[in-house]
């Protein structure tokens, strides 16, 4: 194998040059100016169980995610029967179906005719004739979409999970899907959880709708919230079951939501009732980046937002047709502000404000960016790993590392004494270009990858060993020892790679379909396989042919 000194020796070189590159970050934290923006500046990542963090089981609320899916549709057919100008008595969700109830079978007829034919041809549709002559129609999802809504509110729970904490700023975090529902999520170095979590879970979605100041007066308003309080305590803080309440009580097609508004003074927070327009004139998926501002005038921050181009458009259309009127800017059916609309808004450029603190504005900003969560998310398992168990895991396998190392090497030594120099020589270049690598590719060492490095050292001299045991076989042929080692090199050569890209076939099938800890062994121990081909077939033969050349070895002691 590259049989050339010379091209043996740059490629050494080479690969040393660029493992002191990478671990000098994580060796020294003192780098030179000129340093930064040059080299690279990542240190070794630390797992979750070397560096503390957050331990996170979520469990996705799937059956959400078809009722919001449901929702959708009825609010669709909604907006299409108005438009059809048939007459409907009512158009509700109930369980997993979607309900239309129509006055005759003239009007079931024309609806779904054209209208669910032609729009909804997917959907199981059940008429059903009621004693006075009215018409439901029930629609509902086969069985197959609905799994598939699950499995996707699940894949796209994680991918926006990961979005979040990417921006978030956290050092190779692992966020995996378990099961059907399930996600597990862990953060190395988190050291406020609590803001993570919130994070993390926030539903986030953004919504736009007009404000409704005419059907209902202030007075009036509150004056129902009071009364569904008296009969419900705690409804207003559910807003689904306020409006089913508030039903046939506000004008169709409006809901009531509330802002949360904190007094400067006191500093207790109340809620203000809004009566908005059902029908959602704008909604998170036109927003294309979300960032904080400073507010000049206040010196307060805000979320500014900018909304893609067919979001801009409508936004203009809709500032252009309701000037003087407010427009509610709702995260997660909570209004964060409703300003007064003073003139048409060009540009797709909004603002979401509502007395945040720095960190506030820029979580809410994180999580827009991000995108909502399809599905809402629950905490069903949590542990905080404190970083004393860090410290704790790194000292014990500091210690197994060199107790480990040491026997080999006094074994090494003791057996084949020169020999054993020279392959525990390797062994030290091993762990280092093992460090280095993990360094280059932002890789996480975790407490298993320190037992993945403790096999590899063992794993290293098992070459060495096959290689040396060759060369006893030719000097009891009575070889000379240049002779002598290039045929114990070239007989163990092939043992020696079948051997490791064995092993190396079952860690990256460890590492593609393992979590966490197996995750974190096979990472490790690949790399070592890899380096310990590099170590034993090149390094070592290396140092041989340079003794052998420089006339510095008349003998080999084995």
């Amino acid at each position: 194998m590259f049989k050339s000194f010379t091209l043996r020796a740059t490629i050494v070189g080479i690969v040393t040059l660029a493992s002191i590159i990478f671990l000098t970050p994580t060796l020294t934290s003192k780098l030179p100016a000129w340093w930064k923006g040059v080299l690279p500046e990542d240190k070794i990542h630390l797992g979750l169980d070397l560096k503390g963090g957050i331990h996170l089981v979520l469990s996705v609320e799937t059956e959400k995610a078809i009722e919001s899916t449901l929702d959708g549709i009825g609010s669709d057919i909604r907006q299409l029967v108005k438009k059809a100008g048939i007459n409907y008595l009512e158009i509700e969700r109930r369980g997993e179906e979607v309900v239309i109830l129509l006055p005759d079978q003239a009007a079931a007829n024309k609806t779904q005719k054209d209208i669910l034919d032609k729009s909804y041809p997917r959907l199981a549709l059940t008429p059903v004739v009621k004693e006075g002559g009215e018409v439901e129609i029930h629609l509902a999802i086969s069985a197959k979409e609905m799994a598939e809504i699950r499995d996707y509110s699940v894949r796209q729970g994680v991918e926006t999970i990961r979005n979040r904490v990417d921006q978030f700023g956290v050092a190779e975090p692992v966020i995996v899907r378990e099961g059907d529902d399930r996600i597990l999520i862990q953060l190395p170095g988190i050291n406020d959880p609590k803001r993570a979590k919130e994070l993390i879970g926030r539903t986030a979605r953004l919504e736009f709708k007009m404000v409704d100041e005419n059907s209902l007066t202030g007075e009036k308003l509150w004056a129902l919230v009071g009364q569904a309080e008296t009969e419900k305590p705690g409804i207003s803080d559910d807003p689904e079951a306020l409006n089913k309440w508030l039903t046939g009580k506000i004008p169709e097609d409006r809901m009531v939501l509330f802002q949360k508004v904190r007094d400067a003074e006191t500093g207790r927070t109340r809620s203000e009732p809004f009566l908005l327009q059902s029908a959602t004139v704008l909604s998170g998926d036109a927003l294309r980046d979300a960032a904080v501002r400073m507010d000049r005038q206040y010196g307060t921050p805000y979320v500014s937002i900018t909304l893609n181009a067919m979001g801009a458009r409508t936004f203009e259309q809709v500032t252009s047709e309701n000037v003087k009127r407010r427009l509610a800017i709702i995260l997660d059916n909570n209004v964060h502000s409703a300003p007064v609309i003073q003139e048409r808004i060009p540009g797709g450029q909004a603002s979401i404000t509502g007395r945040f603190s720095m960190e506030e504005a820029t979580d809410l900003a994180i999580v827009l960016r991000a995108g909502a969560l399809p599905a809402p998310v629950k905490v069903e398992e949590e542990r905080v790993v404190g970083p004393s168990l860090g410290k704790d895991s790194i000292r014990r396998g500091e210690v197994a590392m060199a107790i480990g190392t040491g026997l080999v090497f006094i074994f090494m030594l003791i057996y084949y004494r020169f020999g054993g120099v020279i392959a525990n020589l390797a062994l030290i270049f091993n762990v280092f270009f093992i460090l280095g690598a993990l360094a280059g590719f932002k890789a996480t060492l975790t407490f298993p990858g320190i037992a993945g490095i403790i096999l590899t050292i063992g794993m290293a001299v098992d070459a060495n060993i096959l290689i040396y045991e060759r060369m006893r076989e030719e000097i009891r042929l009575g070889k000379t020892p240049r002779a002598v080692v290039e045929a114990g090199f070239e007989r163990a050569t092939a043992t020696i790679m079948d051997a490791n890209l064995t092993t190396l076939i079952a860690g990256l099938v460890l590492f593609q379909f393992g979590t966490g800890p197996v995750k974190g062994f096979a990472i490790t121990l690949s790399i070592g396989i890899i380096t310990t081909l590099f170590t034993a077939l090149i390094i070592c033969r290396l140092i041989f042919d340079y003794l052998f050349t420089r006339g510095a070895m008349k003998k080999l002691y084995l």
